[in-house]
């Protein structure tokens, strides 16, 4: 399968400074073929980004979704919107939104549903806080999120979702999981997949890893079985990270 290297731009960039960064990257970026790049700007850049992105490797996505079609929900913006702002995936349930915005399961699994309803490509987000990680509870909440996040969606529409493990003590502090203890999460839940929806769905689910990622440690992480890819903060917001992480080597 090719990996998954999807850049976070979080609240950063200007719509004008989102936009010449674009060009650049379309510009300079050199893709291998065995992977998919993927950048989400903020909501008012998304617009001007998918006209500069058209006809080039790159995808768009979202930071975040409504899990409704339309209403009275000043401030939020929908998936057909995303849709029409030429987004091909939407990140769902980041730590950020999870502690920040109060996000539960429920509504993390509703916004998934409205994602794919509208033909969009989720990218769900799921980890650990540190305090769960030191109580040796990291898999329990693990399992959890992947059983409430994916409840009652249609076993069709599973092969079109990615998960990104994105412990919550290694997003914005510089720490990361080593590779070994991010593949052990990572292969857990291909496991815990593998059991829910059979081997053949499991085999080909596109499971990146996500926290305080650059490239000193992406060729060590893509070297582990179960990662497929990376959700990239700080480090996709720079032209010449971004594109080292994407050319990465693994170790």
């Amino acid at each position: 399968m090719q990996s998954l290297i999807v850049g976070n731009w979080k609240m950063f960039k200007t719509v004008r400074e989102a936009e010449l960064f674009a060009r650049r990257l379309v510009a300079e970026l050199e893709i291998p073929p065995d992977r998919e790049v993927v950048i989400a700007p903020a909501f008012p850049a998304l617009y001007t980004v998918a006209a500069v992105l058209g006809g080039s490797a790159i995808k768009l996505a979202a930071q975040n979704v409504h899990d409704q079609v339309q209403g009275a929900f000043t401030g939020e913006v929908s998936a057909g919107m995303l849709i029409d702002a030429g987004c091909k995936y939407v990140i769902i349930g980041h730590s950020e939104r999870r502690t920040f915005f109060g996000e539960t399961d429920d509504i993390i699994r509703r916004k998934l549903s409205a994602a794919l309803a509208s033909g969009l490509r989720p990218i769900l987000c799921i980890g650990e806080t540190l305090a769960e990680r030191e109580q040796g509870a990291t898999l329990t909440v693990i399992a959890g999120q992947i059983k409430e996040g994916l409840k009652n969606i249609n076993l069709g529409d599973i092969g079109s979702v990615s998960i990104a493990y994105e412990p919550v003590w290694a997003i914005g502090t510089g720490k990361t999981a080593t590779p070994e203890q991010a593949q052990e999460v990572h292969a857990f839940i291909r496991s815990t997949m593998k059991d829910a929806y059979g081997k053949e769905l499991a085999g080909k689910l596109r499971i990146i890893y996500g926290g305080s990622v650059n490239f000193g440690n992406i060729g060590k992480l893509m070297s582990e079985k179960d990662i497929n890819g990376a959700l990239v903060g700080g480090a996709s917001l720079d032209i010449e990270s971004f594109s080292e992480i994407v050319k990465y080597k693994e170790v």
